[in-house]
C-alpha cells in the first residue's frame, strides 16, 4: 500500500511538473508581441552575445513600441517609444519602479546592498532620500569647485600627453566621483584605487550581464548548482570579497576625517549624518557610497569618449563650436558661468549623451509590482521593463538621420536634462540616456555640468582630427558599434590633439600652477 502510494504521489508530481514545464517558455496570447519562443527557454537563444542595442532595435522595426520577451521563468517588456516610458516608468512609476531578481549581480556580486539593483521598498528610499539630498539641481553646485580643478588638470594632461586622452577622461571622471563622494582626489592615471575601482566595475559589468547571470534569473533552481560547476558563481563571490573591504575603507576614512574636522565637503557626510539618523549599517552606507562611485566614473568618462569619437568623425561640428567658443569667449578660460551664453555648446552636450548612449538598453530593468494594461497588452506582476534607450535615442521621426552628430537638433532647446524629462510632453524630451520615473539618475545635474564644463574647454583649448596611418590616411573610428558591459562607449581609437594655440596652453599651465 506504500509503495502505490509513493508511485501515485510522484506520478502526481511528474504530471504537475510536465504540465507547468509546457507553459515556460511560451508567450501567452494577451502578453506584447515578440519573436518566436522555444518551449522551456523562450527567446533566451535570441539573445545577442553583442552589439545588444541593434537587435533590440531591430526588434523594435518588427513588433511595434512595446513587444516582449520570454526568458525561461521570466518576461522582459521593451519599451521603445517616447509614449510608452512617459506612460508607464514616469506616470505609473508607483508600480513601476522595482527591480527584478539578479542573482548574480546584486545578491553575489553586491551582497543585496547596489544601489542599482535594489529592489523598490524602505531600504531604497532611505538611499534615494540621502542621494537626492546630496545631488539635487542646488545641493551638487557646492561641487562645481571640484569640476574646476579636476577639468584644468585633464587639460594640462592632455597638452602634455595627449596620446592617453581616454586615460585622463577616466582620471578626471574618477576623481571627479571620489572628490564628490569621499572628499579625496585621484591625481594619478596610475593611482592603484582608480585601477581596482575600474577594474571591480569591470568585473561587475561582464558577470552581470553574462549568459550564465541570465539563465540563473531564468530558471531560479539552477542557483542551487554547486559553486565549483559555476564560474560566474565564483568570480562574483570573489569580487564581493574584494570590493566590500574596498568601498568600506573608503567610508571608514571619511568617518577618521571628519572626526579630525578635515573631511572636504562630500556625499560621504551626507551619508554619516543620515546613518546617525536612521540607524543603517557601514556595510549599507559604503555599497551606496561605492555604487554612485563605481556609476560616476564610469558613464561621464564614456560620454565624453563618444564626444571625441564624434569630433573626429563630424569635424564641421567641431568648428561650428569653436567659432562660438571664439566669438563668445576669446582667448579667455570658459567657466560654468557662460553656458547660458553658448547655445550650441549645451547643445553638443545633448547630442552627445542621444548619439552614444552610455547604457544603450538600460543599466538594470524596472519591474512591475502588479499586474498592468498598456495598449491593449497585459503586463504580468514581476515583469522587466526594459528602457530601449538606443532605440527611443535614434527614433528617425524625432532626430532625422539618427546616426548624425547634429547638435542644431537642441540649438533652442534650453531645458536641463531633468526638465526635459519631467516635462509633460514626451515630444520634447531631449534624450533617455538618464533613466525616468522614480529610477532616473540621481547625478544627472552633475553630469551636465561635468559635460559642459569638459567640452567646452576641449574645444577651446584643442583641435582634435583622426591619427595618420603609414600611407597619411586618415584612421577613422568606429562609429557604430559600442564596447561591451553596463557603460558602453565606442571601442578604443586614436586621435590627433592639437593646442590652437600658445596663449591657450599657457592659460592652462598657469592655471594649474595656481
Amino acid at each position: 500500500m506504500a509503495n502505490i502510494l509513493l508511485l501515485t504521489a510522484f506520478a502526481i508530481l511528474c504530471s504537475l511538473t510536465i504540465a507547468y514545464l509546457k507553459g515556460v517558455g511560451r508567450r501567452p496570447s494577451d502578453y506584447p508581441p515578440g519573436p518566436p519562443t522555444l518551449p522551456i527557454i523562450g527567446n533566451i537563444h535570441q539573445l545577442p552575445k553583442s552589439q545588444p542595442h541593434k537587435q533590440f532595435q531591430k526588434w523594435a522595426k518588427e513588433y511595434g513600441p512595446i513587444y516582449s520577451l520570454v526568458l525561461g521563468t521570466q518576461v522582459l517588456i521593451v519599451i521603445s517609444d517616447g509614449a510608452g516610458v512617459k506612460e508607464l516608468l514616469d506616470k505609473k512609476s508607483a508600480i513601476c519602479s522595482d527591480r527584478m531578481p539578479w542573482y548574480i549581480g546584486q545578491t553575489l556580486c553586491s551582497g543585496g546592498q547596489r544601489f542599482l539593483m535594489m529592489p523598490y521598498g524602505d531600504e531604497w528610499r532611505t538611499f534615494r532620500k540621502v542621494g537626492h539630498q546630496s545631488m539635487n539641481s542646488w545641493a551638487s553646485k557646492r561641487f562645481i569647485p571640484y569640476q574646476d580643478v579636476e577639468s584644468m588638470q585633464m587639460l594640462r594632461e592632455m597638452v602634455h600627453q595627449p596620446q592617453i586622452f581616454w586615460e585622463s577622461f577616466r582620471r578626471f571622471s574618477n576623481s571627479l566621483s571620489t572628490h564628490m563622494i569621499f572628499g579625496f582626489r585621484t591625481v594619478k592615471h596610475n593611482d592603484p584605487r582608480l585601477g581596482q575601482i575600474y577594474d571591480g566595475s569591470l568585473d561587475f559589468s561582464t558577470l552581470a550581464v553574462s549568459p550564465e547571470s541570465a539563465v540563473f534569473d531564468a530558471f531560479p533552481l539552477l542557483r542551487y548548482v554547486p559553486d565549483f560547476l559555476s564560474s560566474a558563481k565564483r568570480r562574483a563571490k570573489a569580487l564581493h570579497e574584494r570590493e566590500r573591504p574596498f568601498f568600506l575603507s573608503f567610508l571608514h576614512e571619511a568617518k577618521r576625517s571628519l572626526e579630525a574636522g578635515t573631511l572636504k565637503p562630500c556625499i560621504a557626510a551626507d551619508m554619516i549624518k543620515a546613518q546617525e539618523e536612521e540607524g543603517f549599517s557601514d556595510h549599507q552606507a559604503a555599497y551606496a557610497l561605492g555604487s554612485w562611485l563605481e556609476a560616476g566614473s564610469d558613464t561621464t568618462s564614456s560620454t565624453m569618449y563618444g564626444f571625441a569619437c564624434a569630433m573626429v568623425l563630424f569635424p564641421e561640428v567641431q568648428r561650428k563650436a569653436q567659432a562660438e567658443i571664439d566669438e563668445v569667449i576669446g582667448s579667455r578660460l570658459p567657466t560654468l558661468d557662460d553656458e547660458s551664453s553658448l547655445p550650441y555648446i549645451r547643445a553638443c552636450v545633448k547630442e552627445s549623451l542621444r548619439w552614444m548612449p552610455v547604457a544603450s538598453i538600460g543599466a538594470a530593468p524596472h519591474a512591475v509590482t502588479r499586474d498592468d494594461v498598456y495598449m491593449g497588452y497585459r503586463i504580468p506582476k514581476g515583469a522587466g521593463l526594459v528602457h530601449n534607450i538606443y532605440t527611443l535615442n535614434m527614433d528617425e521621426k524625432r532626430y532625422p538621420n539618427p546616426r548624425t552628430f547634429n547638435p542644431d537638433r537642441f540649438y533652442h532647446d534650453k531645458q536641463s536634462a531633468a526638465e526635459a524629462a519631467q516635462n509633460p510632453d514626451y515630444m520634447a524630451r531631449d534624450h533617455y540616456g538618464f533613466g525616468a520615473g522614480r529610477r532616473i539618475c540621481l547625478g544627472m545635474h552633475i553630469a551636465e555640468r561635468s559635460l559642459f564644463i569638459t567640452i567646452v574647454r576641449m574645444l577651446w583649448a584643442f583641435t582634435f582630427s583622426p591619427e595618420k596611418d603609414a600611407a597619411g590616411n586618415d584612421i577613422l573610428p568606429d562609429g557604430e558599434n559600442l564596447t561591451p558591459g553596463l557603460a558602453q562607449q565606442p571601442p578604443r581609437f586614436l586621435a590627433r590633439i592639437v593646442p590652437r594655440d600658445p596663449k591657450r596652453t599657457q592659460i592652462i599651465e598657469e592655471a594649474n600652477s595656481e
